[in-house]
């Protein structure tokens, strides 16, 4: 019998660069144990900068698009994670079994200043969200 894949949905408030960038990497490093997927409490876009650095560490993720929370939470979910104090307060009712989590990182989309000051920002948050991505797959994988 094969084993079932962890549904793992990443919560964020516009679905654009925090939760993007959890899903992109839990779907490159988790392997076939994970099915990841991204939503916001509103959907937008991609950031082109989340698409930039996550190309930077080999992760296509150009043809990615922005999802609503609301049509996501339809769907059965193991692990619900969201990824802002913003999302974590608007996110509505999750319904069990899923195991909610909450991961806080700054909103790289947020910061001010040159392209190469944004894009820093983009790099950090990817990193710390890459940090927490395996230390869940060393968590959840048996």
């Amino acid at each position: 019998m094969a084993i079932q894949p962890a549904h793992v949905l990443f919560a964020c408030v516009a679905n654009s660069a925090r939760s993007q960038m959890a899903e992109a990497l839990l779907s490159a490093r988790g392997g076939p144990a994970f099915a990841p997927a991204s939503a916001g409490v509103i959907a937008s876009r991609v950031h082109p900068l989340t698409v930039a650095v996550l190309a930077e560490i080999g992760i296509d993720w150009s043809a990615a698009t922005s999802k609503a929370l609301g049509p996501m939470l339809a769907q059965s979910w193991d692990v619900v994670i969201t990824v802002c104090d913003e999302a974590a307060e608007a996110c509505p009712y999750i319904p069990p079994p899923a195991r909610v989590l909450h991961w806080d990182f700054k909103d790289p989309a947020a910061v001010a200043g040159s392209e190469v000051e944004r894009l820093a920002a983009f790099r950090r948050t990817r990193d710390e969200i890459a940090g927490r991505i395996d230390a869940f797959i060393a968590e959840e994988t048996p």
